[in-house]
């Protein structure tokens, strides 16, 4: 499901005093906060106005720096993977100044659903971001992560989908 051009969602972020931890830089749960809203707005913005995504799943999420108070941030987000109903949209924390790579990135999953919130198709053509150079070293880690197994399987095999478990 490739299209001419990808669409990437920049975001800025000034860390506050209230996304800070006790040593005065990003707190870890600020951080997925931040990764969060970036990479559903570039779901959302890729999906087109049908969209109605729903977060599945944080597949990987890496930070390398911590990031101080007052620092103001750079996000990019896109769609890199889509698949039926699921598509997996990665972020990337640009560098920080004085710094040459990404102070964090991710791969968020996010699925289609419908209103009563159960899993449908994505609407129409999704655009991915195909071999852009920013993203490669997000596409190399989902083709990797890719062959791990989802949780629910591990739960429907432990028979949680029964009502006859004990």
């Amino acid at each position: 499901m490739h299209s001419s051009a990808p669409i990437e969602t920049t975001s800025h972020r000034l860390v506050l005093p209230a996304d800070a931890n006790h040593h005065g830089t990003l707190y870890a749960g600020s951080l997925l906060r931040y990764a969060l809203e970036t990479a559903y707005a570039a779901g959302c913005r890729g999906t087109g106005p049908g969209a109605n995504l729903m977060l599945r799943r944080v597949v990987n999420l890496e930070c390398r720096r911590s990031v101080p108070v007052g620092s103001l941030v750079e996000i990019r987000g896109a769609v890199i993977h889509v698949r039926q109903c699921y598509l997996v949209v990665g972020v990337v924390g640009m560098p920080l100044a004085g710094h040459t790579l990404p102070w964090m990135d991710g791969l968020l999953g996010f699925v289609q659903v419908d209103p009563a919130g159960l899993p449908v198709e994505l609407p129409g053509e999704i655009q991915t971001v195909g071999q852009a150079p920013l993203w490669q070293p997000l596409l190399s880690r989902h083709e990797k992560l890719a062959q791990t197994r989802g949780a629910t399987a591990d739960w429907i095999d432990a028979g949680f989908d029964r009502d006859d478990r004990d």
